[in-house]
């Protein structure tokens, strides 16, 4: 059992006699373990080196157990420390490879995944193997079930050990319920969230892989993904969310405390958008009556005649 952490099968053994034991002199291993003397002197000082017993200082010299809650699980540690190394440097191996091959074997620059699962997982993977920074292209429809109705956990997750997220949202996902309050639940925790038409989802790890969703008309799922590798394609897409990012609208409202109520900066986050009465009815839970009042009130407050003076006048006071 304990040899996936580096435990021989006779290291196991005496092991499992000492912790049955708390404590044991090599001839009690002996005897429990029916080993030569030579072979579990050997063992037990091993398991000492190890972290998993300790050596009294008395005679007869007699072994303590360290309990295994800790001394397993720092060994265990050690061993996911290592294969977090080896990952990275299978990671750094590819990236050579790639870069030997990328004319050599172009048809290897890009790889086809099939299958609802396996997108959603090689998406996982992706970003848990990112180190600084996310970049994406984010629309309707998604691979997974809940769609915008939850946030990306591991997206949370990664937000919280310093990885930056940057993300520029279609007009299209205006028309979903609970879109605004997941995407602001998203900027809460760290992500740098924009609003443009974009015209494909797309996900750009680092500089070092980009994953674009293979769509066909009618599609409402994601069933098959392109997996781009180093190469001149994969920087003309990052050269294309740099673009497109500069041109993109900020989500969010950065108006000074008590300027604007929560649904007054919700709703403006929504016209700087370009959402329709309709649309920010859906996002907000409202009417569109309800909508309409409300931009009025808006307008008064900001002196603004029209929306598009509404959103020129949230720009010229930094709030968007």
């Amino acid at each position: 059992m304990l040899e996936a952490i580096g435990l021989g099968r006779q290291d196991e053994e005496v092991y499992a006699a000492l912790v049955r034991r708390t404590q044991a002199t090599v001839a009690e291993i002996v005897a429990d373990c029916h080993l030569p003397a030579p072979v579990a002197r050997r063992v037990v000082h091993g398991l000492v080196t190890l972290g998993l017993a300790t050596r009294s200082s008395g005679r007869p010299v007699r072994y303590v157990a360290v309990s295994p809650d800790s001394g397993l699980e720092a060994i265990l540690r050690e061993r996911e420390r290592e294969l977090d190394d080896v990952r990275g440097h299978i990671r750094a191996l590819m990236d050579v490879y790639r870069a030997g091959t990328r004319f050599a074997h172009p048809g290897e620059l890009i790889e086809v995944i099939s299958g609802r699962d396996e997108v959603n997982h090689r998406w996982v993977r992706m970003q848990q193997d990112t180190r600084v920074q996310m970049r994406g292209f984010d629309r309707p429809p998604y691979a997974a079930p809940q769609q915008h109705t939850e946030s990306n956990t591991v997206e949370l997750d990664l937000l919280r050990t310093g990885v930056r997220y940057r993300v520029i949202y279609d007009t299209s996902v205006l028309e979903l319920p609970g879109w605004l309050d997941d995407v602001t639940a998203g900027v809460q925790h760290g992500e740098q969230a924009r609003i443009a038409a974009v015209p494909m989802k797309l996900g750009i790890s680092d500089d070092r892989l980009a994953i674009i969703p293979l769509l066909r008309p009618g599609d409402d799922v994601v069933s098959a993904s392109y997996l781009i590798h180093p190469s001149p394609l994969l920087d003309a897409l990052v050269a294309l969310f740099e673009a497109l990012w500069e041109r993109s609208v900020p989500v969010g409202v950065a108006a000074p405390e008590g300027e604007l109520t929560q649904d007054e900066e919700r709703l403006l986050t929504l016209l700087a958008s370009g959402a329709t009465d309709k649309a920010a009815g859906r996002a907000l839970g409202w009417s569109e009556r309800t909508v309409q009042r409300h931009v009025t009130k808006l307008m008064r407050r900001l002196g603004a005649q029209t929306r598009f003076q509404v959103a020129m006048e949230a720009t010229r006071r930094g709030w968007i």
